[in-house]
Formats: structure tokens, C-alpha cells, sequence
């Protein structure tokens, strides 16, 4: 792959300030003239870097190039590359052929490891929590801050739209692809997040909701998927964590957007009659828009899964798509294995081939496990922050910044799963997060029975956030991303996340009611109960994925 980085002129340029690095904040507006360089990128066994055309007189390791690659490989695996810079604008001229360089270099390594796709992530993510900031402001608007039955239908009435959504991207990405499912998705995010914050009317509002919850629906399912198939085996846990991992600084992107829209909350004063009750919980939505509009552009430069392409006899397109991931070795290997697999399965795809052989026991690993994921209790946290805090002596301005330092442990403790789940393997982090969260519930539990409120409660929370990020909450996904055999993990993965949803609906939507009925002490001894059963679940029934082709682990569990 090769692109041609362009020269500029400054038409303008006021130098700010320097800074502690030796660099300069500047001002300018600058004009692209047609002076070009030539940097191209190739998958190889070996990374490489060779330079022609003017001599740079610069190590290797301080060439802009080279350090926006490395850049990258601190967010994400890169596989090795030979890259190729022919330097023909001039130095010291003021055209910025370096930095031109290293964002070029930036965007040629983004298309050709197709990164873009994590956005789906980020969205869902985003649109999943930001009602939770909204809440206290919306329920007020529409007047059912004293009803948990309906506060609970329209918190959960998102996730009908999430059932709906994984059983559409089921079948339907098993029969035209991975990639136009996707592009249904962003549509969806982006018409939900007007919508919703447009609307006067209840009934409008959960209308839109539910049209959301299919794009969630949607991108639940497809991201995780795709990646898996995308992804070389030896770094399979950790792209597809990547995934967890947007999620997640999208429920951080929308605490933090929360937080600084919302306006302080003076104690006492009638919210219905400030801003907060008028117009900001409108504009957390509305902000939802930016990422959604680019997940929307983004998606159309991403290829279509190889793997989906070879169930439909392209080969050819395939091994192109999986020679810029791993080579042409690398290509040649995989299309040779997902060949096999298909020759010896050929049956035409039907929902009763999730009833023979061996399928039914896996297909309940995955449902169990998904909703698994959902009944552990943690999501409560980031839906009902209110309720939580609130029971914790917090009042409305503490509440959004204690959601904001959530979202932070919550991003930090995922990068802490990546980087362990092709470690570790999923089987050990899953039984680590399961007995982690049933002896914080239990505590937490005993805090709200002795009324031991405030930082202690705080503490908790963090604690079981942490414990969660880093073990349930991506390598579920890749669990589920990996079990299933190719031809059908469209409708496998479509059934354990319609079931995790389900799941996550029955858990939304029962919340207020329980806290109402067995107190905050006892919702919380109930999920560690549950956390124990999905222990003794995991440890009898889920067996290790690590370090295996999808090809192999389909043999190991269907032979």
C-alpha cells in the first residue's frame, strides 16, 4: 500500500509558545501544494525501514515515520511491516515534509490494519450510558421520578431494540456481510441521538430509545465478530479486547460529556425549572452525533471480513484482505484451513444446524456466558449511578463526578485485559472476575446494611468496576468471538447476544425494583450470589481458547 505525502506553504504562522519538550505551540493556516513524497507499506516476516531520494541525516528511531508507528503499536498490535520512504520535499523550507510524513504514515498503517472498525465500540458504548447522566434530569421533565416501574421501562426500554438488533444482525450478516450491517448500525446511532433528545412527548422519547438499542443491538454483535475474524490467532484476545476497550471510552466519553454540560446543582432548588431540566439532558444526547457521524464515514473504508467472504467461495478477495493483515504466507495458511473447514461443512445454512452434534452445548456455553456478563450486576452501576450514590449520602454534582471517575477505572482496568487475556487465557481472568465481584458484592452489601455510606461505598464500586473491566467485561466477547464454527457464528453470536440482552433487560429493568423492595444491602448480596453460581458454571463447562486458530477450536469442539 502506498500514498504520497504532500508539501505546504504557512500562510499565516504566530509561534504561542515552546514547551517543556523543546517544541512549539503554534497558530497557522497553511495551503497543500502539490510536492510530494512517497512512503509505502508491505506486510513482511521482518520490520524493516529503508529511505531513498534526499538523504535524511537522522537515526532511524527519531525519523517521524517511524515514531508514528511506534505510536500506534502502543494502542495496538501491528504486524510487521518493510516500509519504503522516498524523500523528495525539501528540508528546512518550512513544508513540513516530516510531519506530513508521520500523518500520512498514521492513516496508511490505520487503512491497511483496518483499526477503523473500532469506532463500532465507542458508540456503543456511548449511547448505552449517557442516559445514565441524563437521568436525573429527564425523569424530572417527564414526571416519573416517583415511579421505579416505568423509571425501570425506560431505562431498559433500549435493550428491546438490542434484541431486536442482534437477531437482524444475525442472519443477515451471515448472508450479505459483515460490513453493510454496520453501516446500519451508524444510521441508527445517529438518527436515535437526534431523536431523542428532540422529543417532548414519553412515549417519543422510548420510541427513540428503542430505535438506538438496535443500532447497540447491531454493533454488540458485529464488532467482536469481525475483529475475531480479521485477527491473527496469537493476538486474537487482545484486538478483540481492543473492542472492550472503546466501549468503554465511549462510557467515558459520554460520563465526561455529562458531567461538563450538566450545570451545578444547587441542593433544594427545582430542577424541572433550570437548564439541566430543560435543555441539558437534551444536548447529552444530541452530543452523541459527532461520533456517530464519523463511525458512519469511517465504515466505508474497512474491507469486508475474509472470513465471510470464503463462506461465500471468494477466495481470491480473501486472501488479499488477510495478506495485508499477516502476509502472503500468512494469507495462504488461513485460506487453506478455512477451506478445509468449509469442505468438510457444507450444508446450507439453516437455524436447525444450531441443534446438531455438538452445537447445543456449545450454543449454552455462549448464552450462559452472555448472560453471565449481565447478571454479574455491574452495569447497574453505570445505568443507576444515581440510586447507587444517592443510597451512598451523594448529592446530584457528586454523583456526575463520581460517574466520571468510574469511566476512568474503567478504561484503565481494560487496558489491564488486554493485555492479559492472550496471557492469562480466558478461562482464569473469567473465574478471577466471577469470584472477585460475589466478595465485593457481599461487602458492599454489608456497608449499605451497617450504613456505611460515602468513600467506603465509593471505594467498592471502583473496586468491583476494576474487577470487571479487566476480566467479564471484554473476554466475554471473546469468548463468544471464538466458540462458535464459521458458518454459523452469525447466528450462534446473534442467539448468546439476544440472550445477553435479554439478559441485560431483565437486569435494568428490576433494579429499582429490588432496591425498593430488598434494599441496596440485599440487590447487591443477590448479584454475588449469582457471581458464585456463574463461578461453578465457568469452572465446569468453559474450556481454554488460547493462543488457537477459530479453525482448530472449532475441531477441538465439535470432533
Amino acid at each position: 500500500m502506498i500514498c504520497f505525502p504532500n508539501a505546504k506553504i504557512n500562510l499565516g504562522l504566530n509561534v504561542v509558545s515552546k514547551r517543556p519538550d523543546g517544541y512549539h505551540n503554534i497558530e497557522t493556516i497553511f495551503y497543500p501544494i502539490p510536492v510530494k513524497d512517497a512512503l509505502e507499506i508491505v506486510a513482511s516476516d521482518q520490520p524493516s525501514f529503508t529511505g531513498t531520494g534526499i538523504p535524511v541525516d537522522a537515526p532511524q528511531e527519531k525519523n517521524l515515520v517511524i515514531k508514528a508507528l511506534n505510536a500506534l503499536k502502543t494502542r495496538y498490535e501491528i504486524p510487521p511491516l518493510e516500509i519504503h520512504l522516498l524523500k523528495a520535499i525539501p528540508f528546512g523550507a518550512g513544508l513540513g515534509g516530516g510531519s506530513a510524513d508521520a500523518a500520512f504514515m498514521l492513516k496508511l498503517v490505520n487503512d491497511f490494519c483496518g483499526l477503523d472498525i473500532h469506532m463500532g465500540g465507542l458508540l456503543f458504548g456511548y449511547d448505552w450510558v449517557v442516559i445514565g447522566g441524563a437521568k436525573p434530569f429527564y425523569e424530572i421533565f417527564f414526571a416519573i421520578e416517583n415511579s421505579p416501574g416505568m423509571q425501570g421501562w425506560v431505562m431498559g426500554s433500549a435493550i428491546l431494540g438490542c434484541l431486536i438488533g442482534v437477531t437482524i444482525a444475525g442472519s443477515l450478516s451471515d448472508k450479505y456481510g459483515r460490513k453493510p450491517l454496520m453501516i446500519i448500525a451508524a444510521i441508527t446511532f445517529t438518527v436515535s441521538a437526534i431523536g431523542t433528545g428532540a422529543v417532548n412527548d414519553l412515549n417519543w422519547f422510548i420510541f427513540y430509545r428503542i430505535f438506538g438499542g438496535i443500532g447497540i443491538g447491531i454493533a454488540s454483535n458485529l464488532s467482536p465478530m469481525y475483529i475475531a475474524e480479521v485477527s491473527p490467532s496469537h493476538v486474537r484476545g487482545k484486538f478483540v479486547s481492543i473492542n472492550q476497550l472503546t466501549i468503554v471510552l465511549g462510557i467515558l466519553a459520554a460520563q465526561f460529556v455529562n458531567w461538563l454540560i450538566a450545570d451545578p446543582v444547587v441542593p433544594g432548588e427545582n430542577i424541572l425549572e433550570t437548564w439541566n431540566g430543560q435543555m441539558g439532558w437534551r444536548w447529552m444526547f444530541w452530543a452523541e452525533v459527532v461520533p456517530s457521524g464519523l463511525f458512519f464515514i469511517l465504515i466505508f473504508f474497512i474491507p469486508e471480513s475474509p472470513r465471510w467472504l470464503a463462506t461465500k467461495l471468494q477466495y481470491g478477495k480473501a486472501e488479499n484482505i488477510l495478506s495485508h493483515i499477516g502476509g502472503k504466507e500468512y494469507a495462504k495458511k488461513e485460506i487453506e484451513s478455512i477451506k478445509t473447514v468449509i469442505n468438510v461443512t457444507k450444508e446450507k445454512l439453516n437455524i436447525r444446524l444450531l441443534f446438531q452434534g455438538k452445537i447445543p452445548g456449545i450454543l449454552l456455553i455462549g448464552i450462559v456466558i452472555a448472560a453471565f456478563q449481565q447478571w454479574c450486576g455491574l452495569n447497574v452501576v453505570f445505568n443507576y449511578a444515581q440510586e447507587i450514590f444517592a443510597a451512598a449520602g451523594y448529592g446530584v454534582s457528586d454523583i456526575l463526578f463520581n460517574i466520571v471517575v468510574t469511566g476512568v477505572t474503567n478504561v484503565i482496568f481494560t487496558f489491564v485485559g488486554m493485555y492479559t487475556v492472550d496471557k492469562l487465557g480466558r478461562r482464569s481472568l473469567m473465574l478471577f472476575g466471577a469470584s472477585g465481584l460475589a466478595i465485593i458484592y457481599i461487602i458492599m452489601g454489608i456497608c449499605y446494611y451497617l450504613n456505611i455510606t460515602g468513600m467506603a461505598v465509593l471505594i467498592m464500586v471502583v473496586l468491583a468496576i476494576a474487577c470487571y473491566a479487566m476480566t467479564l467485561a471484554p473476554v466475554t466477547w471473546v469468548v463468544l468471538s471464538e466458540i462458535f464454527p464459521n458458518r454459523i457464528r452469525g447466528m450462534a453470536m446473534a442467539v448468546s447476544t439476544f440472550s445477553l440482552w435479554a439478559a441485560c433487560f431483565v437486569l435494568t429493568y428490576t433494579f429499582p425494583l429490588l432496591n425498593s423492595g430488598l434494599g441496596a444491602y440485599g440487590t447487591f448480596w443477590l448479584y454475588g450470589i449469582i457471581c458464585i453460581l456463574g463461578f461453578v458454571f465457568i469452572k465446569i463447562k468453559l474450556p481454554e481458547t488460547k493462543g488457537k486458530s477459530l479453525e482448530s477450536i472449532e475441531k477441538e469442539l465439535t470432533s
